[in-house]
C-alpha cells in the first residue's frame, strides 16, 4: 500500500548561511608578491598601469626590431619601461594590444594615482585568477579566528578554558621563555601556547560514537565556510541624496608610516606606496554547519563560544571594539607635527575618524590592522606587549606596542584615511 502525504517531508536544515554586504572606506590585502619591480608597472601623472606580461611580450615581438630584446634587458636591469612603451606603441601606449588583440594594460589593472610623487616600491593588492581585485575568504576567516581566540581567553571562566591555556598562564610562559625562541619558533609560538588547544584539541562525536581526529580535522572552525568576495569592480551607486558615488575605486596612494617622540610629538618614519581600493562595496557568504559544530567535544571540557552566526558576528564586533578603543586612545595622545622631516603630520582627520565611542565597524582586515588586530596581544599588559614586540619585531624600548601606525594620504596631500576597517550588513537571501 502506498501512503500519500498531504505535504512533502522537510529535510532537517543543518546549515545557517548569510549573504554579507562588506563595505570599507579603504582596504589593502597583500598579495604573494610583497612589492613590484620597476618594469612590472608604469605610471603617469594620474594613473598607474600593471601590464599583462604575456600580452606585453607578444606586443613587443609583433613590433619587430629590438623592442623585445630591450624589454628583456630592462627586466634584467630592473629598469622603468615607459620610454620603451612610447617607442613601441606611441604616446597612447596604454591602449596598445598584442598580436591576438588582447589589451596589454587590462582595465582591471589600472589604478588612479593619488600622489604627485614618483612611486617607488609599489605594493600590489591581491587579485583572483581573472586579474580582478578581491578579498579572499581566508583573510576574513583568519580575522574571525583571531576574534574567537580573543573572546575565549577574555571570557575563560564562561567557556571553561583549561587553566594552562588562560591569559595568566600564557603571560607566565612568555615572561619565562621569550627571547629563547628562534625566528621560526616565534612564528608558530601562538599555536603552541594556546591556539592549538582552543581550536584543535577536540574529539568528534557522531551518532554516539567517538572519533579521534588530528590537525585540521580536529579544528572546530571546519564548520565555518567563508567564500571569497565578489570581484571589486569599479562602479557607481546612487546615495540617499541622489548623488552618484564611485565604489571599488582602485588607487595607488602614499601610505605614511609614523610613530612618536617621547613627548608624543608625531614622528615621520617613511612613506610607502600601495595599491588599495577606496569605497569598497562587495559581498561574500558566511555559512555555519550547525550539525558539524555539534560533533566537536573538547578534550578538557571547554565549551564552544557560539552556536549560530549571530553569536559569531557578535564575537567579531567585540574584538573590533577593543581594537577601536585602543586606537582612539593612541590618536588622542599624538600631537601633530607640521615639520616632520618634510612631511606635515596633521592627524586631525584621523582623530575625527575615531571620534565615536562605539565602533561602527565589524572587523579589521588586511594591511594596517597590525599586531593588535592579528593577535590576542590586547589581553596582555602594556609591558608584556612591549617585550613581545622587542623580541619578535623591531625593537622600540620604552614605547607602547605597536609604536608605529599606517595612515593614507588623499590626492591633496592630507592624511585622511585609516586602512582595514570593514562593515558587515546581512542581506536577505
Amino acid at each position: 500500500m502506498v501512503v500519500s502525504l498531504s505535504s512533502p517531508l522537510q529535510k532537517p536544515d543543518f546549515y545557517q548561511s548569510k549573504r554579507i554586504l562588506l563595505t570599507s572606506p579603504i582596504l589593502h590585502i597583500g598579495s604573494s608578491v610583497s612589492q613590484l619591480n620597476p618594469f612590472e608597472y608604469v605610471q603617469t601623472d594620474k594613473k598607474v598601469y600593471l601590464p599583462n606580461q604575456e600580452a606585453l611580450a607578444k606586443g613587443l615581438l609583433s613590433k619587430g626590431g629590438s623592442f623585445f630584446n630591450n624589454y628583456i634587458q630592462a627586466i634584467e636591469e630592473r629598469q622603468d619601461i615607459t620610454r620603451l612603451l612610447k617607442q613601441a606603441f606611441g604616446n597612447e601606449w596604454w591602449n596598445a594590444k598584442d598580436s591576438n588583440d588582447n589589451l596589454i594594460f587590462p582595465k582591471e589593472a589600472i589604478s588612479q594615482k593619488l600622489t604627485a610623487d614618483k612611486i617607488t616600491d609599489l605594493r600590489p593588492m591581491i587579485r583572483n585568477g581573472m586579474g580582478q581585485l578581491f578579498i579572499p575568504g581566508s583573510s576574513i576567516k583568519g580575522a574571525i579566528r583571531t576574534a574567537i581566540a580573543y573572546h575565549l581567553l577574555k571570557h575563560a571562566d564562561r567557556y571553561q578554558v583549561p587553566s594552562s591555556k588562560r591569559v595568566s598562564a600564557i603571560e607566565q610562559t612568555l615572561r619565562e621563555k621569550l627571547g629563547q625562541f628562534n625566528p621560526y619558533q616565534q612564528k608558530f609560538l601562538d599555536d603552541e601556547l594556546f591556539m592549538n588547544s582552543l581550536f584543535s584539541e577536540f574529539k568528534l562525536t557522531y551518532q554516539d560514537r567517538n572519533f579521534a581526529a588530528r590537525g585540521p580535522n580536529a579544528d572546530f572552525l571546519r564548520a565555518i565556510k567563508v567564500t571569497d568576495s565578489q570581484p571589486l569592480i569599479e562602479d557607481k551607486i546612487t546615495n540617499k541624496k541622489g548623488q552618484k558615488i564611485p565604489i571599488n575605486l582602485a588607487v595607488v596612494a602614499e601610505v605614511i608610516i609614523s610613530s612618536r617622540f617621547p613627548d608624543y610629538l608625531a614622528k615621520y618614519k617613511a612613506s610607502i606606496y600601495a595599491e588599495m581600493v577606496r569605497n569598497v562595496q562587495t559581498e561574500f557568504t558566511l555559512t555555519l554547519d550547525t550539525e558539524m559544530l555539534s560533533w566537536f567535544k573538547h578534550h578538557k571540557g571547554m565549551k564552544l563560544p557560539f552556536n549560530n552566526l549571530d553569536e559569531l558576528l557578535e564575537i567579531c564586533q567585540e574584538f573590533t571594539q577593543e581594537q577601536w578603543d585602543y586606537e582612539h586612545d593612541y590618536w588622542q595622545d599624538i600631537e601633530n607635527n607640521p615639520r616632520a622631516a618634510g612631511k606635515n603630520l596633521d592627524f586631525n582627520y584621523i582623530r575625527e575618524f575615531y571620534e565615536n565611542e562605539k565602533c561602527p565597524y565589524s572587523l579589521r582586515l588586511g594591511w594596517g590592522s597590525g599586531m593588535n588586530g592579528t593577535t590576542i596581544d590586547l589581553l596582555f599588559t602594556d609591558e608584556l606587549r612591549e617585550k613581545i614586540r622587542d623580541n619578535c619585531g623591531l625593537k622600540a624600548p620604552g614605547f607602547e606596542a605597536p609604536k608605529s601606525r599606517r595612515t593614507v594620504m588623499n590626492s591633496n596631500g592630507e592624511i585622511k584615511f585609516v586602512p582595514g576597517w570593514v562593515k558587515f550588513k546581512t542581506l536577505s537571501n
